[in-house]
């Protein structure tokens, strides 16, 4: 293990490579050698300076890697020295190595390849998280998921589908609402068309809608709404103000919750890695759910995949290769 190790880091709104000092692991952690890191709309915010990490996190950015185990704590019970695997991190996904407890590690199935596995961790536990422990999604109750086909977006969508939920996606273009109705949803809107609501009412409603946008959609969203319906605000993509019908919030017993992953404690973080492990990892390795990778850049390509995410040209995951 390497007493030194490369990052990079948020400066003047730019990633800066540096190195860093390499702790030894202690009781649970173990540390990583990173092969592959994935690349997530939350850094951006965290390079413009909006979305720093949780207190005691490092500066490195990077909310996800996958790579090989090259040393562990004392108190490590479930990884050895050797296993691939993925990991949710706080921060710290875009460097050479990183330590972390081993709770926010999984191991990798056989047939999911480390480049897979850098494109699982954010994107599926947000899904999960937000989709049943949140939302509560229950059986057929209709999903409307705005950003379809985001990373989060198509993950949720192709957990839905495997419960049997019908699901109805915005998205920018055609092109990528036609990606979201081959993994199974049952209706689309494109945003550059105008407003979803009267579409959505044709579809019947949504007893649960996953928002990435906020802004001018949470009244928007509020007119889908069926009776008891939730509202999960996973980001502010339109913006942080809205203006709500506080009457029919009330009359439609509807519910409104923010909702983040980065702050959240390690038990959690913890809880939702075993989920992954036992929901996820069989619909992973049975075709059933993909991790969905539309580029790899090599490291050095860092700002061109900052870029893209930047321009929303993705309709896929894009990671990064040591």
């Amino acid at each position: 293990m390497p007493r030194v190790a490369t990052g990079f880091i948020a400066e003047g709104g730019r990633p800066r490579q540096t190195e860093f000092e390499l702790a030894t692991p202690v009781t649970d952690e173990v540390v990583i050698e990173i092969t592959h890191s994935g690349v997530n709309r939350a850094d951006l915010m965290q390079l413009a300076g909006h979305y720093p990490p949780p207190a005691g996190a490092s500066d490195i950015l990077g909310l996800e890697a996958s790579g090989r185990v090259v040393a562990v704590g004392p108190s490590v019970s479930r990884l050895k020295v050797g296993d691939e695997v993925c990991a949710l991190l706080a921060a710290g996904g875009y460097a050479s190595h990183v330590v972390v407890s081993e709770q926010q590690v999984n191991k990798l199935p056989k047939n999911i390849s480390l480049e897979q596995g850098a494109a699982i961790c954010e994107a599926f536990t947000t899904a999960w998280y937000n989709l049943y422990e949140i939302a509560a999604l229950r059986a057929n109750e209709k999903l409307l998921l705005h950003a379809g086909a985001s990373t989060v977006g198509l993950a949720a969508l192709q957990l839905a589908v495997a419960s049997g939920n019908p699901v109805f996606v915005t998205a920018g273009s055609d092109e990528k609402i036609d990606l979201c109705r081959n993994l199974g949803a049952g209706g689309g809107w494109n945003r550059q068309q105008g407003s979803f609501v009267e579409a959505v009412k044709a579809w019947g409603g949504a007893d649960v809608i996953i928002d990435p946008v906020a802004g001018d959609y949470l009244a928007a969203d509020q007119q889908v709404l069926n009776l008891d319906g939730r509202i999960v605000v996973l980001g502010l993509m339109g913006g942080r103000m809205a203006e709500l019908d506080a009457g029919r919030l009330l009359m439609k017993r509807q519910r409104i919750q923010g909702s983040t992953l980065r702050n959240q404690s390690l038990t959690v973080k913890g809880r939702l890695m075993r989920a992954l492990e036992q929901q996820v990892w069989p619909l992973l390795t049975s075709g059933t759910c993909q991790a969905r990778i539309e580029k790899v850049y090599a490291i050095a390509e860092l700002d061109t995949a900052l870029q893209q995410i930047s321009e929303n040209k993705t309709k896929g995951k894009l990671v990064l290769a040591w």
